[in-house]
């Protein structure tokens, strides 16, 4: 059996987020990948993704923790951004927030087939 890098697959994926490289997320993300519950598709996600970034200019992923234990990664990503408008809820309204998101990942293969993600939303709370 061939042993898969999660570790390095997930790198190269948060590198392809932060490119905005739409073209390759199809490398990373399955066709039928679920957030939170929700069957989002491929294109569903992407869509998602578009819209995050459009309402965040500055929008950029960094990995703070990462563990992997086939087929899951669990990462805790954080956020140093300024949302546009309301974002969890929350009318940031171009402020500056720094906060962290807690992500599970399940993977077929090499490809992400389901994400549960929570955002500290306390975090942006007190920062308002």
């Amino acid at each position: 059996m061939v042993e898969i890098d999660l570790p390095g697959i997930y790198r190269r994926y948060i590198a392809c987020l932060n490119r905005q490289d739409w073209p390759m997320l199809g490398q990373f993300v399955a066709d039928d990948v679920t957030h939170n519950g929700r069957r989002f598709g491929l294109s569903g996600y992407t869509a998602m993704l578009e819209q995050d970034f459009r309402e965040i200019r500055d929008l950029h992923f960094a990995i703070a923790l990462l563990v992997a234990q086939p087929p899951f990664v669990a990462s805790r990503l954080q956020f140093d951004c300024t949302p546009a408008g309301m974002f969890a809820g929350l009318p940031v309204n171009g402020r500056r927030i720094a906060f962290t998101e807690n992500v599970f990942y399940q993977f077929r293969g090499e490809k992400i087939v389901e994400v549960w993600s929570v955002i500290d939303k306390a975090a942006i709370e007190a920062q308002l």
